[in-house]
């Protein structure tokens, strides 16, 4: 019987020990990455609320809506591979479309093309030889567009996924707005006909899909940042979520 006991005990400790052992395990941390497009700060922006928050267009600045404040980032331009080294500035709010706002500063010191600002962000793993210095850029960086080039970028539903196909140089294309979808044509012609007298669309259409489907958009546009006015038009009317194509 004693017997029997110690070896209990045994099994009790050595599962206390197990159990122990795993829930002091703690899963490593992911770390955020994302390219797509971004909205270089203009001081218009903030005073017509398409963004929450101002910030110094002169500095090497980033705001986001999910990051914490001071996490160090890095922003690449894929089309040169320059680099920028840096820390959220502020959390804001800005059109879903963008997956960050930055400064001009940034923007100049990238090369961006400003009709189509297309960047990578990756979040730096914090360790002791890190320390954010504003203004850097890093020209070591040049094997980025080598490492993972593609031809085009896919922005289907921009709001759910924000990390897109990256794209090795950015080209003038014809974009394509999705505004929404009917059952019925009258239905689609109606919000077609209100938006052209609320916001003065003029390249707006409806498009027969097929038999039970009538979809409203908004094109075509030369570049990303004719599309950008249009987007935030319709953003500040409810619309949320808008699909983005290339035609």
């Amino acid at each position: 019987m004693k017997l029997n006991k110690i070896i209990f005990l045994l099994v009790l400790v050595n599962l206390y020990s197990c159990a122990d052992y795993k829930t002091s395990q703690q899963p490593e941390k992911e770390y955020y990455s994302s390219s797509g497009f971004v909205l270089i700060y203009e001081d218009n922006l903030y005073e017509q609320k398409v963004i929450n928050k101002k910030i110094n267009n002169k500095k090497l600045l980033a705001m986001h809506d999910i990051l914490k404040i001071n996490t160090p980032i890095k922003i690449i331009n894929p089309v040169n591979s320059k680099a920028v080294q840096t820390k959220i500035y502020r959390r804001g709010t800005y059109p879903k479309i963008f997956n960050m706002v930055i400064t001009k500063e940034i923007a100049s010191s990238l090369e961006l093309d400003p009709n189509n600002p297309f960047v990578e962000i990756i979040e730096i793993k914090m360790n002791k030889t890190f320390i954010a210095k504003e203004g850097n850029i890093f020209e070591e960086e040049k094997n980025v567009a080598d490492k993972a080039p593609v031809d085009e970028i896919k922005m289907n539903d921009l709001t759910s996924n924000k990390s897109k196909k990256k794209k090795k140089s950015i080209q003038k294309d014809n974009f394509i707005l999705i505004i929404s979808d009917f059952y019925y044509l009258d239905s689609a012609n109606n919000l077609k006909d209100n938006l052209s007298k609320k916001i003065e669309i003029e390249n707006i259409s409806v498009k027969k899909i097929n038999d039970k489907k009538y979809r409203v958009l908004v094109g075509p546009f030369e570049n990303f940042n004719a599309l950008k006015t249009t987007y935030i038009s319709l953003n500040k009317l409810g619309f949320e979520g808008l699909n983005i194509y290339k035609k």
